[in-house]
């Protein structure tokens, strides 16, 4: 073969595939061919589907961003609905449909609240930092990062209601404190009481939890995180929320708890306030301490978890919890303060819109002193179980009212107060107004009465004869030893001579403003009277024979005024007995205690005046009696009316109103009561002492002239002493 021409290259083509050359069995150049695999075309049926999905995902695509796009649409629509109708935050701080009132006692302390406590505006830079940082770290701790909702708590805040058994939208809300300040506001909705028919109510509603309520707290926070500042909405927060107690806002609920500023709490105290808000009145510690330090302890390991507080400060806060002023943890005098708020002007107590400071009569001291005798005597002297009441009413003689306990129940606040509400007969407590009318009159303390059988009369219902306790009858008596011994016929017999209708007339001048009654059992106190009329009524006699009305208020100014718009400062009205008396009256009275059915009432080194009284079937048991400072009325009895088993007005009413009066007067120089001296007034009847106690009685028969006794008797009838 001969060879290529000198620097040429044979003309060969390239082997693209060497295996397919041999088997032709060709050694020259073949065509080029395409990859021995080829790819398979789609089927009609797999192309179809597969173009029927990508539209339908386009499609979906297409509506789920147009539906973005409307729903951001919808969204901004309410936002911006809703931030046109928002407010300047001043405006918010207080939206109160009620105003406070503060009640103060004698010396200027508080003592009691109604209404709805506000106690002024606070802001974050106003208030102290632990309460800043227990309130974030309990409600909100990613509040400084969110936009006003947070889609993330609330999610969690589903699983775990679901988790526990609950409907998703029970229990745990996950709600921002934006969204909470919403509900407080109750999305820009005012209160008003032709839509609602109370103020509670319109709260429940505004706190629904429901999925159209939930959606509708969007837009209104994203609003307010438009227009308002995160302070601003902490403002609103702290302002309006309820923390229990009549508490509007932490500052109310510091001064309420601590007696202290919001500015001023400390860490425990801080937490105990943030707990509140979760359930404020379960949590309230006034209601139960244990329980609420117990929460706050919770928030304590909250504020920690959030490096609001170290190591030692957690322990340190844990070791000393919070706990009551004095003014909250006495919790006393309430219904003292429901009998205020009822005899103040409705428009500055009960229905005030102002926020009103009550200066009152009220002492602590006595109020315990009252409290502890209840509890003393119901613990140690009662049956157990018993369901008898009683009520205490202390008053100095000018009618201050300085203690008023209504019932067993000593929170009072609220409850039925038998010393002012209640309306039970008087018994013989009503008898030293008949003696009053005839001393009045001109008749002595030694002036003699029969105590002896007596029929009397009574048109409509025939003839009516009273005894005596005890059955028996002991002639020709002192009007002293027949008050000594209350005896009924010697009684009903000097109220028939003096005149009925004027023992009714003084005994209506005295404060006894009830309805009474018209016949002859009125000298026996069948007529119907409270305990604070009857205390009232036997202060006239201490102070001299002076009606007075019991009174509680001394001073009634707005908050933040100096000028009060009212104020009392006595009780003291028209003269209804001479002097003289008022202090033969109180004598007679003395020897009740002395020697008579008020015997278990003394006081060691005091001088005491007073009255048993035990009405039919002892169904009321009354002591009113008084030193020369105080005046004190006890009562008791059954709600029902069901007789007592065993108790007399001399039995444990006149315990609990000494067991009263002992802790009352060991702080109070002894003085004497204002009465006269039987020696130096020239005794002109018998000499003879009356020993008895209710229910038993005998007269000591002394040297008496039986012609002095008729004699004494005609000369009555020629002075003027017999009936009108």
């Amino acid at each position: 073969m001969s060879k290529p021409p000198s620097g040429k290259r044979p003309l060969v083509a390239p082997r693209r595939n060497s295996a397919s050359a041999s088997r032709s069995g060709r050694g020259a150049a073949q065509p080029a061919r395409r990859s021995s695999k080829k790819k398979k075309k789609p089927s009609g049926n797999h192309s179809l589907l597969g173009r029927f999905f990508r539209w339908i995902g386009r499609m979906v695509f297409a509506v789920a961003w147009r539906g973005a796009l409307l729903l951001a649409l919808i969204l901004f629509g309410f936002t911006f609905y809703y931030y046109n109708k928002l407010t300047p935050v001043s405006d918010l701080l207080d939206a109160r449909a009620r105003g406070s009132v503060t009640m103060l006692d004698r010396y200027g302390e508080v003592f009691a609240w109604r209404g709805e406590q506000f106690g002024g505006a606070i802001t974050p830079d106003t208030v102290s930092p632990h309460l800043l940082h227990a309130v974030v770290a309990t409600e909100d701790r990613r509040f400084y990062n969110h936009f006003g909702v947070s889609p993330r708590g609330i999610l969690g805040a589903m699983i775990i209601n679901m988790r526990e058994g609950r409907g998703p939208l029970q229990g745990h809300g996950g709600s921002t404190i934006t969204q909470q300040v919403a509900k407080l506001m109750c999305l820009g909705t005012p209160y008003d009481p032709e839509l609602w028919d109370s103020e509670a109510a319109y709260e429940a509603d505004c706190r629904e939890t429901t999925i159209a309520r939930k959606l509708q707290e969007v837009p209104f926070a994203l609003a307010m995180e438009w227009r308002y500042s995160k302070d601003e909405i902490l403002s609103i927060y702290f302002n309006r929320a309820y923390l229990g107690a009549g508490t509007r806002g932490f500052e109310a609920a510091a001064q309420r708890y601590f007696g202290i500023s919001a500015a001023e709490v400390n860490a425990p105290q801080a937490a105990m306030l943030a707990g509140l808000l979760v359930a404020p009145s379960y949590f309230a510690p006034t209601r139960n301490l244990e329980r609420a330090q117990e929460r706050a302890n919770v928030i304590l390991g909250l504020m920690a978890r959030e490096d609001y507080l170290t190591a030692s400060e957690l322990s340190a806060a844990r070791a000393n919890p919070a706990t009551l002023s004095d003014a909250a943890r006495d919790n006393m005098g309430g219904y003292f303060a429901d009998w205020i708020m009822s005899e103040g002007p409705s428009f500055l107590t009960r229905d005030t819109t102002e926020d009103v400071i009550l200066r009152t009569t009220f002492d602590p001291a006595m109020q315990r002193a009252a409290e502890d005798a209840i509890n003393d005597v119901f613990t140690n002297q009662v049956r157990e179980g018993s369901e008898a009441q009683a009520a205490i009413v202390v008053m100095s003689a000018d009618g201050a009212v300085r203690a008023m306990v209504g019932g067993r129940d000593l929170r009072g606040a609220g409850l039925f107060n038998r010393a002012t509400q209640a309306q039970r007969q008087t018994g013989s407590a009503f008898k030293p107004f008949v003696y009053a009318t005839a001393l009045d009159l001109g008749w002595r303390f030694d002036d003699l009465i029969l105590d002896a059988p007596l029929t009397l009369n009574i048109p409509g219902s025939g003839a009516w004869s009273p005894e005596n306790y005890s059955g028996e009858f002991y002639g020709e008596v002192t009007l002293t030893e027949a008050l000594q011994a209350s005896l009924n016929t010697a009684a009903v017999r000097l109220s028939e001579q003096v005149g009925r209708d004027l023992v009714r007339q003084v005994a209506s001048e005295f404060g006894i403003d009830s309805d009474l009654a018209a016949g002859p059992a009125l000298a026996l106190g069948a007529s119907e009277s409270s305990l604070l009329e009857m205390s009232g009524a036997y202060a006239g006699i201490l102070n001299g024979g002076s009606a007075v009305t019991p009174y509680g208020l001394l001073e009634l100014r707005l908050m933040g005024e100096d000028t009060p718009l009212m104020g009392q400062t006595g009780g003291i009205r028209e003269r209804v007995i001479t002097d003289n008396a008022a202090r033969q009256l109180i004598y007679m009275m003395n020897q009740v205690v002395e020697n008579g059915t008020g015997q278990r009432a003394n006081l060691a080194n005091v001088e005491v005046a007073g009255k048993t009284g035990t009405t039919n079937s002892a169904r009321d048991a009354w002591f009113i009696g008084f030193t020369s400072d105080y005046v004190a009325g006890v009562w008791m009895g059954y709600d029902d009316n069901r007789p007592l088993t065993g108790v007399t007005g001399g039995g444990l009413p006149a315990e609990l109103w000494r067991q009263t009066m002992e802790r009352i007067q060991a702080n109070q120089p002894a003085s004497p009561l204002p009465m006269i001296d039987p020696i130096a007034e020239g005794s002109r009847g018998p000499n003879r002492v009356l020993s008895t106690n209710e229910g038993t009685g005998q007269v000591l028969e002394g040297a008496a002239d039986l012609a002095e006794q008729i004699l004494m008797q005609v000369l009555g009838g020629l002075l003027g002493r017999g009936g009108q």
